[in-house]
């Protein structure tokens, strides 16, 4: 132990101008493998520091550190644990509890002994000593001055063992001694005797040589004595100086605490200054305020702002942040009292005068509506906003005051207000249905409520008119009615007509809702909430309240939406019915409705408004109603019956589709909602395409090939002017069936003008077909050259001619004139039977070489037979 009580103080404490006292070996409670050292050491600079380090030698270096430090005078328990069982646990309290366990029982009472005395010598306020065996506890006195601290200091050195290290000369001088005596090191026992002996004879010599210089250490003697007696009067003096400096020192420190205390006690004071000053501060209320609140007149801008700067006041006077000490004050609870009083008093008296206010203003507007001429337009309520706006903030403190007061006043509110809007809604879309239930003048078709309906006369057709509760569709035979003026100008009517209602009610909805969420403040501190107080900052605080700007966020909460649908609870029923009574008008004003209902849905500036939602909901209905009018189409269509005693030519459905998608695409031109009408289109073209092979089959007038070709036709020209991406596929597809079934009638027609020559000539092809030569198909008896002229005798040029004319008369007699496929059917049997006219002649170059014989006719003459026939008929 006292090689590391040296080791630390060499290498710890005296580099930092400190010396080790005292130390002990100690772990943490509960962690025995995490070893360090207390150690108390005091500062060797004057005034005398005295401190208490925790050292832990480093992992790395194995160097002793110091890892804590405390000084001593902030110890404050020094816990033994027990003053009559021996154990190793101690506690130190300095901020907080350290718990330690030294390596063994003396070791600790040692330190703690150490403790003691440095906290008896050089603290004032000594920390406690609690559970320590009494012979610990010794009485120390405390320094009185220079000379006896270091006394004193020395004192506590002497605690310590009397080891010493080897200076280096005593080192070299004990090397040399021992070099110069061989048997040093194998005998030491002879080796100290010769030292001894050596000692003896130089103690003999130095008393020798002080016997012979006597009267030298008789004076020395006498200057000693005079030196002691020199100095026992200087330590005399040293020792009242002393004694009158440590009273002086200990008066100084009863003052120094004295004038702590005394700051303490001015800072508390100064600090419950303050407090009072700010309880006053807080809990007064000016009696212009409290004349406001109890006479203020709420009827007149100055008194609405003076009770509004009183009623805020007095709210900030109840929600003051008061410590709850202060709160128990008899005083303080008695203005709490009376500030409530004032408070219930005004609240009453504010909600009694907007109860009345609310009631006036729905009856006032009322009797404005009923005195008004009948108009297209929803009323506007911008005054009666306008006169409310400056009770806002009151409506705020009452809403905060008196919760159940504010949600009675909100009642009232909307039930007044719900009364008006009811009656103004229905009366406005009753006005709409008269509208659209009255017939355009003839001289005024192009004329609509503010819009031309020119605009779309050229591509709008009428699809699907309800006349007489009988139901138009695609198959419908009444052209002229899908085309007439009245129903263009009807159709845009209502277009112009549901653009109003959608765009009338918008602003007025927005505005009630930006009223409500201002005056009622249920949107809580928002962008809303911002855009009052600039109002109220204004020097025009009764302007009309405007819907905010786009980029402004509404900020909306079910709160808002219960409260808007209060205010407008028909709104949506009285939508619907509208709704379905224009679909029961006309089924094309579904297709109106959804695209100008989507339109507003998209450009609301807040998805989860009232207003947004309840259109959400509209345009549900709406979108069933478009499936639904698009299913009654197809079912029609599906439910076409065909004709036993007339031709079939264009199929009603086929050529209704051209004017359906024009008026479809006309009203869908922009729309985010083509999507559906592509929906449609597909869906329509499928059953088209479905229903034409199904009437060409059941057609008995005209050919199968006809009834494809010209109606496949039609489509395919339809679909190529109209340009719809998502009917490219079902174009091309159209093309080809109506060329697979051109192609299909042109060869059954050709078969017969020169049918013999042509059943000879297949025989011809079917012998070279099975292996025949063909220069030996001659020598066949069916097929001999004899059996050739004759059948080429039996088409002469004029029996050839009249055989076209018979066909060009039968297709002229299969197809209908409106298609005019005539002259392209024709021209298609012109370049088939040329191609046969080759295929005989090469067949007969081929079976019958260097015969002679040659058909009646040429290639030129078919030419000229074909461009006569076309050009006589």
């Amino acid at each position: 132990m006292t090689a590391i009580k040296h080791t630390l103080n060499r290498d710890v404490f005296l580099p930092n101008d400190e010396r080790l006292i005292g130390f002990v070996h100690v772990t943490k409670v509960g962690r025995k493998k995490k070893t360090s050292f207390l150690c108390a050491a005091l500062s060797t600079e004057t005034p005398v520091q005295a401190r208490i380090y925790q050292v832990k030698k480093a992992d790395k270096t194995e160097a002793y550190k110091k890892k804590v430090t405390w000084l001593l005078r902030d110890l404050k328990v020094v816990d033994g644990k027990s003053s009559s069982k021996e154990t190793a646990e101690f506690d130190l309290h300095f901020e907080k509890v350290y718990k330690w366990v030294a390596s063994s029982v003396n070791d600790k009472e040692t330190f703690i002994s150490c403790l003691w005395k440095l906290s008896q010598r050089y603290l004032i306020q000594k920390p406690d000593f609690l559970n320590v065996p009494r012979h610990l506890l010794e009485e120390v006195s405390r320094p009185t001055g220079s000379v006896q601290t270091t006394q004193q200091e020395d004192d506590i050195v002497t605690m310590e063992d009397d080891y010493q290290a080897l200076t280096p000369k005593e080192e070299n001088d004990l090397d040399q001694l021992m070099s110069e005596c061989k048997i040093a090191i194998s005998n030491a026992e002879l080796f100290a005797e010769q030292l001894s002996k050596q000692l003896s004879v130089l103690d003999g010599a130095n008393i020798h040589s002080i016997m012979g210089s006597e009267d030298q250490v008789l004076n020395l003697m006498r200057l000693l004595d005079d030196g002691i007696r020199s100095a026992e009067k200087i330590e005399d003096k040293l020792d009242f100086y002393d004694s009158i400096l440590q009273n002086v020192k200990d008066q100084m420190e009863v003052m120094k605490e004295k004038d702590a205390l005394i700051n303490t006690r001015n800072k508390n004071h100064q600090l419950l200054l303050e407090e009072l000053d700010n309880l006053v501060n807080h809990l007064d209320l000016d009696t212009r305020h409290l004349k406001a609140l109890q006479d203020g007149d709420l009827s007149t801008p100055t008194g609405i702002c003076e009770c509004t700067t009183a009623a805020s006041v007095l709210q900030r006077c109840l929600n003051a942040d008061i410590h709850p000490a202060l709160n128990q004050m008899a005083a303080v609870e008695e203005q709490q009292r009376k500030f409530t009083r004032f408070s219930d008093k005004f609240g009453k008296r504010l909600a009694y005068h907007l109860n009345n206010l609310f009631i006036q203003q729905g009856n006032v507007l009322g009797e404005t509506l009923s005195r008004q001429a009948p108009d297209f337009k929803l009323p506007q309520h911008h005054s009666a906003h306008r006169d409310l706006t400056p009770y806002a903030e009151l409506m705020l403190w009452l809403k905060n005051s008196d919760f159940d007061c504010f949600t009675e006043l909100s009642k009232v509110y909307t039930q007044n207000l719900s009364k008006l809007y009811n009656k103004e809604i229905q009366d406005f879309l009753d006005m709409a249905k008269q509208k659209l239930g009255s017939k355009p003048d003839k001289n005024k078709l192009g004329v609509g409520v503010g819009l031309s309906a020119q605009a779309r006369s050229g591509s709008s057709t009428s699809l699907n008119r309800k006349m007489s509760g009988s139901i138009q569709s695609l198959n419908s035979d009444n052209i002229s009615m899908h085309g007439s003026n009245i129903d263009l100008a009807m159709r845009h009517l209502f277009d112009q007509i549901i653009d109003k209602i959608l765009s009338e009610l918008e602003p007025v909805c927005l505005s009630e809702q930006d009223f409500c969420v201002r005056f009622f403040h249920l949107a809580g501190e928002t962008s809303v909430g911002k855009e009052i107080r600039q109002d109220e900052e204004s020097d025009d605080i009764w302007k009309p309240l405007q819907p905010a700007s786009p980029p402004v966020e509404r900020h909306m909460n079910e709160e808002v939406r219960r409260m808007m649908g209060e205010l407008f609870p028909n709104l949506e029923p009285e939508l619907e019915a509208f709704v379905s009574y224009a679909d029961r008008l006309d089924g094309f004003n579904s297709m109106y409705m959804l695209v100008r209902m989507s339109q507003h849905v998209n450009n609301a500036q807040d998805a989860g408004s009232f207003l947004s939602l309840m259109f959400a909901s509209c345009l549900v209905k709406i979108k069933r109603n478009f499936d639904k009018f698009i299913s009654n189409q197809i079912r029609a269509i599906q439910d076409f019956k065909v004709s036993k005693k007339s031709r079939c030519g264009i199929i009603a459905f086929v050529h209704n589709f051209e004017e359906f998608a024009n008026q479809a695409e006309s009203i869908f031109k922009g729309s985010d909602r083509h999507t559906h009408l592509d929906k449609s289109y597909k869906a329509l073209v499928a059953v088209i395409y479905e229903q034409i092979a199904r009437v060409a089959n059941e057609s008995q007038k005209t050919p199968k090939e006809v009834v494809m070709m010209e109606n496949f036709h039609h489509m395919y020209s339809t679909l190529s002017t109209l340009k719809i991406p998502c009917l490219e596929a079902d174009r091309k597809e159209a093309k080809q069936i109506y060329q697979d079934n051109l192609t299909s009638y042109t060869l059954n027609l050709l078969g017969r003008p020169l049918e013999k020559l042509h059943v000879f000539f297949e025989g011809v092809q079917n012998r070279v077909a099975t292996g025949v030569k063909p220069e030996e198909v001659g020598f066949q008896l069916a097929f001999s050259k004899q059996e050739l002229r004759k059948v080429i005798k039996e088409y002469p040029v004029k029996e050839v001619k009249k055989g076209l004319d018979g066909i060009y008369k039968k297709t002229h007699k299969d197809l209908c004139e409106e298609e005019n496929l005539v002259q392209v059917v024709w021209f298609s049997m012109q370049d088939e039977f040329i191609k046969q006219v080759k295929h005989y002649e090469d067949l007969i170059n081929q079976c019958y070489p260097d015969s002679g014989i040659t058909l009646e006719f040429k290639v030129e003459d078919v030419l000229s037979f074909f461009s006569e026939i076309a050009q006589n008929h």
